[in-house]
């Protein structure tokens, strides 16, 4: 597998983030990488974990408990090994997701009966939802020039899809943690039912040595969401909070 550098972060880190629905505070999610490395097929592995709730009303006319985790490979920041649980609604999905790079292989166990131990062919250096944004973190994004893209290509469910990041500039975001000098990033969106175009969603990064996503925007054909950081720990460095 390929060496990537990281000086971005490491474990014990925990991001917490308010969620909008317009003006109206909708939910909460969690990032945390797990304060000890784990091991996959003997490999060290830091676990990311995202978790996402609803709130308030929200909650009560459709209930979210999610949770995604990834087992990204210290050395290639690779998944080895992704899992999600999702609760929507009625809706309930358990699945895991084993990765094999040597072979370009993954295997898929889903809850639902007909379909464990699929085996599914991915490209080269595939990656996950979580992984693809903790592997963008190790980028020297100072480097990026307005309009440049990321190749990547990711794995979800049963089907590889693209996951091209456009570099869009140096701005500052006002978040509930502090105005924060961040890189833009908008990674192409599959066509779906949820987000309005391929560049529905924003994700800014910190200007700093963390490289932590201090906001996420996205555009829905039902209005517009705003992911917003409120409270962090466990950093490699100081936060780039402007004053």
């Amino acid at each position: 597998m390929r060496t990537v550098k990281n000086d971005s972060f490491g474990p014990g880190e925990v991001l917490q983030y308010k969620v909008h629905y317009g003006i109206i505070n909708a939910g909460e999610a969690t990032i945390h990488v797990a304060n000890n490395l784990q091991r996959i097929n003997n490999r060290p592995c830091y676990q990311a974990t995202v978790t996402g709730k609803t709130v308030g009303s929200f909650d009560f006319f459709h209930r979210v408990r999610d949770t995604w985790s990834s087992f990204i490979d210290t050395s290639s920041m690779l998944p080895l090994r992704f899992y999600r649980n999702i609760e929507e609604g009625r809706y309930r999905r358990k699945e895991t997701t084993d990765f094999d790079h040597q072979k370009d292989l993954v295997t898929v166990n889903d809850s639902r009966d007909e379909k464990k131990n699929q085996v599914f062919k991915v490209p080269d250096n595939a990656q996950d939802m979580v992984s693809g944004f903790y592997y963008l973190r190790t980028l020297n994004l100072d480097s990026y020039k307005p309009g440049q893209t990321i190749k990547m290509q990711g794995f979800l469910g049963d089907e590889v899809f693209d996951m091209t990041v456009t570099y869009r500039g140096v701005t500052t975001v006002d978040t509930k943690a502090g105005k924060i000098r961040a890189h833009r990033l908008v990674p192409r969106m599959p066509r779906n039912k949820l987000f309005d175009g391929e560049d529905a969603i924003s994700v800014y990064f910190s200007d700093d040595v963390n490289k932590i996503p201090v906001m996420f925007q996205a555009e829905m054909f039902v209005g517009s969401v705003k992911v917003d950081l409120y409270k962090y720990s466990g950093l490699k460095g100081k936060l780039n909070v402007v004053k």
